[in-house]
């Protein structure tokens, strides 16, 4: 593997911060019944000094009927992480990330 990918990788593993990724593991697409962790699913998780949380994730097609579903679930995880104070999870590349995102993150 060459320096440039290795630091391609090296970004992406510090865009999933481990206490996170630890308490997603716990969220199970219903479905296919692996872990959104496993499954490949979030893109980012990150947790900042003060407790802020953004968690990003792609469903596993653009119309996946339980995209709202996986996105209170991973929402919730969020929150049980130690350090967690806020906590914000955006959809992507699904045909109603627009409205999922807006459901998940109004407070």
């Amino acid at each position: 593997m060459d320096d440039s990918h290795k630091e391609a990788r090296n970004r992406l593993e510090d865009e999933k911060d481990p206490r996170l990724m630890e308490k997603l593991k716990s969220v199970i697409d219903p479905e296919l019944g692996a872990s959104v962790v496993d499954m490949g699913l979030i893109k980012t998780a990150k947790l900042d000094q003060d407790g802020n949380a953004v968690v990003e994730f792609v469903p596993s097609s653009p119309v996946c009927p339980i995209a709202f579903y996986l996105a209170s679930e991973i929402k919730k995880k969020t929150l049980e992480a130690e350090g967690v104070h806020k906590a914000k999870v955006y959809c992507r590349e699904h045909a109603m990330e627009e409205a999922i995102n807006k459901q998940v993150n109004t407070e």
